[in-house]
């Protein structure tokens, strides 16, 4: 299945392929602030709809994600992995999805502040 996204404001559109189970609460500092819930999928099932340099992209710790935000609205549609060793991956907010059921989804928490 496609699903079809973006940000609050709308300069961030993608689209995203494959079926959503179970999407991760991680309650890491910066997950926890806004609130997302991740759905995981790779990075090439990801299709960037708008240019890249509307994305706004900030990086902590160990900065091997890339987490991309609308520099209008400030929404945080998806991040990307920024490990060269590692396939690349995408953790799309499913929150951002147009028409997705929220409470139909198994939510499964994380101890990200612990790793």
């Amino acid at each position: 299945m496609t699903y079809t996204g973006g940000c609050h404001c709308g300069k961030i559109r993608f689209e995203v392929d494959g079926e959503i189970g179970p999407v991760v609460d991680c309650n890491c500092s910066l997950c926890k602030k806004r609130g997302g819930l991740l759905w995981f999928v790779p990075r090439a099932n990801l299709r960037l709809l708008t240019a890249v340099s509307d994305l706004g992209t900030y990086t902590f710790n160990k900065h091997a994600i890339h987490h991309h935000f609308c520099m209008t609205c400030g929404i945080s549609p998806f991040s990307e992995s920024a490990d060269a060793d590692k396939p690349m991956s995408a953790a799309v907010n499913v929150r951002c999805l147009d028409g997705v059921d929220l409470s139909s989804l198994v939510v499964t928490p994380y101890d990200g502040l612990s790793h």
